[in-house]
């Protein structure tokens, strides 16, 4: 067998499942992101049970 044939046999062997790898990681980095965005999205925010300002004294904190 040739040397180059071999060393692109060589790299294809570990240069496949390492590029898999990497892809499946990615997919699943951004469904967890897209997963955390909705519940964030979803959750009522604690910035909507604030007062306006202006409405209370100061001395009402």
């Amino acid at each position: 067998m040739n040397s180059s044939y071999f060393s692109l046999f060589d790299m294809a062997i570990c240069g496949v499942p390492a590029l898999g790898f990497a892809v499946w990681q990615l997919i699943s980095v951004n469904r967890e992101i897209a997963k955390d965005k909705a519940a964030k999205d979803a959750a009522p925010s604690p910035e909507g049970a604030r007062h306006p300002v202006g409405e209370h004294r100061l001395d009402d904190r």
